[in-house]
């Protein structure tokens, strides 16, 4: 990976040391360009007519979900473009087909977004919500096997956790949730863009990802993956006219017949874009998103996952060094992006925060049931500079508040 040219993309990192994309990361200029590039189309309408011009912006947001299946290793039919993780995680609560007294299976350390879809059905619709509590911040496929019953129906998870950093063993936990007809729902917000993760290999039913941290794409437009086989199981959700198969001779070619009518046999298309809006979404949010994503898959994912592995090791033996406790599991198969650390109570968790902060330094405070600290991301964009520059600063208020 060529740092400079990389870093370039990235006109945000030239007044700051930026290591918060847990939170919200920077857009690459690549993914800026083409958001421009989309919005003066719009503004000038260069096609021929007002319904090429929209078919041209079909076409343009339709790229993200090429590029969304080339990072996965999905097929293109098993991608929907949405807005957030929230949109997706809320897809598979509503068509996941469940029965009263059904179990949906989550950890203690989830980002709350995983549990409230479930959460509104419980006075509603009777299914029930059980707790998988964590262990020191780790969640095995052992500790979620122990808490299975004969009416757990879906395990929700995140494949790593907000606010340690924890990586789950998916692959695990995938061929249990298989050997059990379990329905497997992931979030991968924190995981995608940092680390690999292949369905193929890695069988999951949902995986819902927003591009806004990670994939480094501008707010408000996110990746849907639904597992192809599990489709003709969900229920039907959300209806617009994009959610059709393409008639004979384009959308161009009907709206142009004079017998169409809107009282007919409609045929929806038998792929996850039939769980998009079906309509106007966020268009110059996927294009930026495309953009993002064909960055990332340009630099490959198992080169962007070995320079932030060697960033994390720096990191962890630079707090290690200063006698700083590292809440992140530090076993490389568990390790992700982010590396947490702690000097204490949250009190001084915050201070040493505001004072990174003051001096141009992004990380945040996260916590989940007591499990936390500092939050760090170490990201493709980042070196070990801005890790030296982090650690020194970290060391300054050690000396300073003893």
């Amino acid at each position: 990976m060529d740092m400079q040219t990389i870093r370039e993309q990235f006109p945000g990192l030239k007044d700051k040391v930026f290591l918060d994309a847990a939170c919200v990361s920077l857009a690459p200029q690549d993914a800026v360009d083409a958001v421009r590039r989309f919005l003066t189309i719009a503004a000038e309408c260069p096609a021929r007519s007002s319904t090429q011009h929209h078919i041209l912006m079909d076409e343009m947001r339709g790229e993200a979900r090429k590029e969304a299946a080339r990072l996965i290793g999905a097929a293109e039919e098993e991608i929907a473009i949405v807005e957030s993780t929230t949109y997706g995680l809320t897809v598979a609560a509503d068509a996941i087909p469940l029965s009263e007294g059904d179990e949906v299976l989550i950890c203690d350390l989830e980002y709350l977004q995983v549990a409230v879809p479930w959460a509104q059905k419980l006075g509603s619709e009777g299914v029930r919500l059980a707790v998988v509590p964590n262990s020191g911040g780790v969640v095995t496929p052992d500790h979620i096997a122990a808490r299975l019953t004969a009416k757990t129906r879906v395990l929700a998870m995140s494949s790593v956790q907000w606010s340690n950093g924890f990586r789950a063993d998916l692959a695990a936990i995938s061929s249990l949730c298989r050997e059990r007809n379990i329905w497997l729902v992931v979030d991968a917000v924190q995981h995608l863009g940092a680390m690999p993760l292949d369905v193929r290999a890695t069988p999951v039913d949902f995986l819902a990802c927003g591009g806004h941290k990670w994939l480094n794409s501008p707010f408000g437009a996110g990746l849907l993956y639904i597992r192809k086989s599990r489709l003709p199981d969900l229920k039907k959700l959300t209806a617009g006219y994009l959610s059709l198969e393409t008639p004979e001779g384009g959308w161009e070619t009907y709206f142009q017949t004079p017998s169409i009518s809107p009282l007919r046999e409609y045929a929806f298309v038998d792929e996850a874009r039939r769980y998009e809006t079906g309509g106007t979404a966020n268009y110059p949010g996927a294009v930026g998103l495309a953009a993002s994503l064909k960055l990332i898959n340009g630099l490959g994912r198992e080169n962007i996952a070995a320079h932030i592995l060697e960033l994390t090791d720096f990191l962890i033996e630079g707090l290690a060094a200063l006698g700083v406790e590292v809440v992140t599991p530090v076993e490389k198969p568990h390790r992700s992006g982010i590396v947490t650390f702690s000097l204490g109570p949250v009190e001084r968790n915050l201070a040493v925060t505001d004072h990174l902060l003051d001096r141009r330094i992004l990380v945040s405070v996260r916590y989940t049931s007591g499990i936390g600290g500092v939050r760090v991301s170490c990201h493709f964009f980042n070196s070990k500079d801005d890790l030296t520059r982090l650690l020194n600063e970290v060391k300054d208020f050690l000396k300073k508040n003893l």
